[in-house]
């Protein structure tokens, strides 16, 4: 990694590239709030934002501290009530992608944002599922961004707060979207097997080996490739410290 970016800028430049393409997105607050808004700001300035309390089309200034901050419903194009966001909007499949955050990620992209440790007697209480298991279910895609340890990527989730690619088919539990196509970190990009659905190694950000991503997972991770994520540009990182 060069001096001229951190880590994390790195990984936000990359997330905000995956929605180069997208028409619309629900975005979690942290690290997706950041992908997302700088995605807005730089190479789809047309990328419709939609927040949990019922922001549509939010142009925030600055990253929101909550989804419920004043400056999302004074920028948005539209504000509904929580269930008309996810009864119209999310559950009928209307919104292309899903970005979201975990505390943990297992090998097949299940999310826990619930607990660390047993569900009864946990080690951590975490702040729950929100609306996360409904856009992970109904969303279009599920884009999720996580730094990558091993108590972060793990074998295997402590609590499955949204499902994510496998084993079990997703049809076949009555998911509507196709799950997480990409996992981004702070040192690569993982996505989905075409067969097994097991994530795998895709890319690696400059100055990463595949091995430091390998030693940051908790489970023997496949690597497919990996190819070298191009480094943010100027413009990338001068949007992205105006937001931050």
């Amino acid at each position: 990694m060069t001096a001229d970016y951190t880590a994390d800028e790195m990984m936000s430049v990359a997330a905000a590239r995956a929605l180069h393409d997208v028409r619309s997105c629900f975005v979690g607050i942290g690290l997706p709030s950041t992908g997302a808004n700088l995605a807005r700001r730089t190479l789809n300035p047309d990328l419709v934002l939609v927040y949990e309390a019922g922001a549509i089309g939010a142009k925030p200034p600055r990253l929101p501290l909550s989804i419920g901050d004043g400056m999302l419903g004074e920028t948005a194009d539209a504000v509904v009530g929580v269930p008309e966001i996810f009864n119209y909007w999310v559950q009928p499949g209307r919104i292309e992608v899903g970005f979201l955050g975990a505390a943990q990620i297992d090998r097949f992209a299940n999310i826990n944002t619930t607990v660390i440790g047993a569900y009864d007697h946990p080690k951590v209480r975490l702040p729950g599922a929100g609306g996360a298991p409904e856009i992970a279910a109904s969303c279009g895609e599920v884009i999720v961004i996580v730094r990558q340890t091993p108590r972060a990527l793990v074998e295997r989730v402590d609590f499955v707060t949204s499902v994510g690619n496998g084993p079990r088919d997703r049809a076949a539990l009555g998911l509507r979207g196709k799950g997480p196509t990409k996992v981004i970190t702070d040192l690569g990009i993982l996505e989905p097997d075409a067969t097994t659905r097991e994530l795998v190694l895709t890319h690696v950000h400059p100055g990463v080996t595949a091995e430091q991503a390998i030693e940051a997972t908790g489970w023997p991770l496949r690597v497919a490739g990996p190819q070298t994520t191009e480094p943010p540009t100027a413009a990338e990182l001068h949007a992205l410290r105006e937001l931050t």
